[in-house]
């Protein structure tokens, strides 16, 4: 017998399939890597590592000393602050509110919702629109204090405020 150049049938229908299986493979592999991730991504309940970013960081946590918890956020800046030193400010109001917080509050421009100094120094760190005293520049206050300052920090700085006066020094 003489050998035969041809394939056999049999033969043929394996290359065949191994042949298809392998673009069914390569097609399936482009579809997979090419899939929409939100749509496969992990669910929303997963936990994912949150890089620390600066944004996202207290700039006070109130364990600090006074000085540093009115200081570091940069209060001195635009502030006139009894017994803070350095703090000269003159873009903001001074920040003697044991002699003017209760005049803000009863200014009819006043739009907030506090009811003693104490909250009202608070709201102006919040919300620092809800007031702006007359004769300052609207939208100097940033909007971003509030979540950058911790409450405890907050808590202090308005206990702190809301006992200075004009010609004041306490601590």
């Amino acid at each position: 017998m003489a050998p035969s150049s041809g394939h056999n049938p049999g033969t043929r229908v394996r290359d065949r399939l191994v042949v298809w299986t392998a673009i069914g493979l390569v097609l399936l592999s482009v579809v997979w890597a090419l899939r929409d991730p939100r749509v496969f991504g992990p669910p929303p309940t997963s936990s994912t590592t949150l890089a620390l970013t600066p944004e996202a960081l207290s700039l006070v946590t109130g364990d600090e000393p006074l000085v540093e918890i009115l200081t570091k956020p940069g209060c001195p800046v635009c502030h006139i602050i009894p017994g803070i030193p350095g703090a000269t400010g003159q873009v903001g109001p001074p920040l003697v509110l044991g002699s003017t917080g209760l005049q803000r509050l009863n200014d009819p421009e006043y739009r907030g919702q506090a009811t003693t100094v104490h909250e009202y120094i608070v709201e102006s760190v919040l919300e620092p629109q809800q007031f702006v005293v007359r004769g300052y520049p609207e939208h100097t206050m940033p909007t971003w204090y509030g979540s950058k300052l911790s409450a405890l920090a907050l808590e202090k700085m308005a206990s702190y405020l809301e006992r200075q006066t004009e010609g004041s020094v306490s601590r």
